[in-house]
């Protein structure tokens, strides 16, 4: 059974969460491609700084760039886009074939920015010109300052991926910005029909941050009704954030620039890498197939969905149950909204320290 082809049947395209020197050069993502495994690619500093620190593989070209006298960011810069570009061709057939539905290759600004919004525009359209391909993705985060700079980078035609997306408000705005960006292009006469973007709704975390707040009630009259919760949270908001998705797509709003020729913004499943080994560990795959969305999966993950993961519909099965159990979240005394506040802070916060360590690797292997 081709798993992958079955979800893609279903609407949904597995993206991979990884990306590797070497799985360029010998052939490895391109393999990957033709046997229709994955349709995209996501990147973002932590990625890297494996990649980079935990490998020779780009030692050849940092020495190379030691003439050049650049800092590390810079340095950093050279080599991710060396890497992006060099992907991006690998599926540009696919980005063709698809018409631009599919073959995008995702390259992150700088976490330092995510509290900049002129720095981060600034930088999506510098990286977006430097990269030069129509397939690739720009990563700008779902800050409060990351609003503005998405909206302009959208209408300015450059693809975004918005990622570090945890809660429904926050994800609410992300599609207005989204919106907002198409009617700012429209209103100037650009087209708007090869201008993509996909929304990166962060899953595993949200779980790995409310479970330990239902087992502190574990001893206590709620314990029942907090153990039936484990586990559960994520799923159910990420399936209350596609039902935000849907209302939005079938708004007049949304109608009016479908009638010239935008695209959806795809809700994208980020995180999806089972974290507590007592679930399953294709848990975050299979529970959110359906259409017009995207999975990015790391290694592991997308080797288990391959192997016995089930492709069926499961997206819009359940709503109610979802909302059922945010519910019962909220009468445990435990603040959802809080949570997923946190967690943009520590992601953006554990972005910025990958890419500092990822730095100073890089300035200790080219003094």
């Amino acid at each position: 059974m081709n798993r992958a082809l079955a979800l893609t049947e279903l609407g949904q395209s597995l993206w991979y969460d990884n990306i590797q020197r070497s799985l360029l050069k010998n052939g490895g993502l391109r393999a990957m491609v033709e046997r229709g495994e994955i349709r995209g690619v996501t990147s973002n500093p932590t990625i890297f700084m494996n990649a980079i620190t935990k490998s020779t593989d780009y030692d050849e070209s940092m020495r190379a760039m030691l003439m050049y006298r650049d800092g590390p960011e810079e340095i950093f810069f050279h080599l991710a886009i060396e890497d992006i570009a060099a992907a991006a061709d690998v599926f540009r057939p696919l980005y063709d074939s698809t018409q631009g539905g599919d073959g995008y290759v995702s390259l992150e600004v700088s976490p330092r920015l995510a509290a900049d919004t002129a720095g981060t525009l600034a930088q999506a359209r510098s990286l977006w010109k430097r990269v030069n391909r129509p397939n690739l993705m720009i990563k700008i985060p779902a800050t409060r300052e990351g609003l503005p700079a998405i909206r302009d980078a959208i209408a300015d035609g450059i693809n975004v991926n918005v990622t570090l997306i945890f809660g429904l408000e926050r994800y609410n705005e992300v599609m207005d910005a989204y919106l907002s960006g198409l009617e700012k292009r429209a209103a100037a006469g650009q087209a708007l029909d090869r201008v993509a973007s996909v929304a990166s709704f962060f899953i595993s975390r949200i779980d790995s941050k409310i479970d330990p707040l239902l087992d502190g009630r574990a001893a206590g009259p709620d314990a029942a009704r907090a153990k039936a919760l484990r586990g559960r949270i994520a799923i159910a908001n990420a399936k209350l954030a596609y039902a935000a998705f849907q209302a939005l797509t079938a708004s007049p709003r949304w109608r009016a620039l479908a009638a010239r020729g935008a695209r959806v913004q795809r809700p994208l499943w980020a995180s999806t890498g089972t974290k507590d080994k007592t679930y399953s560990d294709v848990l975050y795959v299979d529970a959110l197939i359906g259409p017009d969305t995207v999975n990015t999966v790391p290694p592991a993950t997308l080797s288990a969905f391959l192997d016995h993961g089930t492709p069926a519909a499961t997206l819009t099965t359940g709503v109610a149950d979802a909302r059922a159990a945010l519910a019962k979240l909220k009468a445990l005394g435990i603040d959802l909204d809080a949570a997923t506040a946190a967690l943009e802070r520590e992601g953006t916060q554990a972005f910025s320290d990958a890419f500092n360590t990822l730095l100073q690797a890089i300035a200790a292997k080219t003094p």
